[in-house]
């Protein structure tokens, strides 16, 4: 091959998508025509609500919006976001210095690390953690160091453990890090944390001098009374942190790529100066719908977590009817399910191929979001009670054979 030696380091650098790996897997079963239950990938289900939907009918039919938008998002949907965190948490934000409209938080994140991180810069993120965490600092050419994500059998968050292993990080690291990235409710794990969680971060923060870039996307998920907390509730966080919110899970609107990331002026701004050399902003009446979704009536957002919780819970009865105990999660759309004993030999590379094979059940490799995974698979809410019943059923049968 006449170009052989030419190389592209930053892609080397990135993992292939550990995913990529089981999907290949189920779409080679489905093209055999075999019926796979498919709960791999957070990818909602139900329908966008249907004010949402007509309101981005009306604005598409009208003459002006169909030229380039703005890039940090449109006036209008900034303010309706500030007015979410304002409702929700009695935070105040500035739509013009604080708040840009992203493409989805995964297209922020990569962003707004192309922006502010310096080659060899290091950030901190826990493990496991959603891949994009990590990889954004890969992609920008910083360096990234692992800590566990501390947490017990039922998925409780042991606040004082992660300080000691952050804290350790600070002290024996060189360079010394400059990002912590934190994201709960969780992704993987589903674990939550308390307010308190972010006073002491921040203020940390403050001590060490980084800043904090967190990850509030299943924040409306919640469950049993559950409240999601926001950096921003704690005082001077702005000073120190950004947090990214979305509208892909509360809203079913995955596909439409709509969120933000708010905080930091410093932060907000170099992420919107690379955002204007990148694209010039969503389609205008994407926007505009997103606005009617955070303004508009909220019952469908209490409908669709809901919905969740039932899923929840019937998905964790089956399946421990079925012989697989899972601890039940506080938030989220997942299950971290820990690898049945019988299985637990196989790792969860291996036991997700398996349950693929064997069971037509898909789910996603504990493995593919960090080693401190390889115990467990993610399980997503995302399928019916009448398939989540013959996923059980599938899954029975096979632990018997194993």
């Amino acid at each position: 091959e006449m170009f052989d030696e030419i190389r592209f380091s930053k892609i080397e650098r990135l993992p292939n998508y550990v995913f990529a790996e089981v999907n290949a897997i189920k779409m080679v079963a489905r093209r055999a025509g075999e019926d796979i239950i498919d709960f791999s990938m957070g990818n909602p289900d139900g329908r966008t609500p249907q004010h949402i939907i007509d309101k981005l009918c009306e604005s598409a039919q009208k003459d002006k919006t169909h030229g380039y938008s703005v890039s940090q998002g449109i006036y209008k949907l900034r303010l309706a976001c500030a007015n979410w965190y304002k409702r929700k948490y009695g935070v105040i934000l500035d739509p013009e210095s604080e708040i840009v409209a992203v493409m989805g938080s995964k297209e922020g994140f990569v962003h707004l690390t192309s922006a502010i991180v310096n080659p060899g810069d290091v950030a901190v993120v826990p493990d496991p953690a959603y891949p994009i965490h990590t990889q954004a600092f890969i992609i920008a050419g910083g360096n990234v160091v692992k800590i566990p994500l501390a947490y017990d059998e039922n998925l409780n968050f042991n606040e004082n453990k992660f300080f000691i292993d952050l804290q350790r990080t600070f002290d024996e690291s060189i360079p010394r890090p400059k990002y912590v990235v934190v994201n709960f409710p969780h992704n993987p794990t589903t674990v939550v944390v308390q307010k308190s969680f972010y006073e002491r971060l921040v203020a940390m923060a403050r001590q060490e001098r980084f800043y904090i870039i967190s990850d509030i996307a299943y924040a409306e998920i919640a469950f049993e009374g559950y409240k999601t907390p926001s950096i921003f509730e704690v005082q001077g966080a702005k000073d120190v942190a950004v947090e990214a919110y979305t509208l892909s899970k509360s809203y079913n609107m995955a596909g439409w790529r709509v969120g933000f990331v708010s905080g930091n002026k410093k932060l907000v701004a170099a992420l919107k100066k690379i955002k204007s050399w990148f694209d010039y902003g969503m389609f205008t009446p994407i926007q505009v719908a997103a606005t009617i979704a955070l303004n508009g009536p909220q019952e469908c957002v209490e409908e669709i977590r809901a919905s969740y919780e039932k899923r929840r819970n019937f998905l964790i009865d089956a399946f421990a009817d079925a012989g697989w105990v899972i601890a039940k999660p506080s938030a989220s759309m997942f299950a971290w399910a820990k690898l049945p004993p019988v299985a637990a030999h196989l790792r969860s590379m291996e036991f997700s191929k398996q349950l693929l094979t064997k069971a037509r059940v898909a789910v996603s490799p504990g493995v593919g979001f960090g080693a401190a995974g390889d115990d467990y698979v993610r399980i997503a809410f995302i399928e019916n009670e009448n398939r989540t019943r013959q996923a059980a059923r599938n899954i029975k049968k096979y632990l018997k054979e194993i």
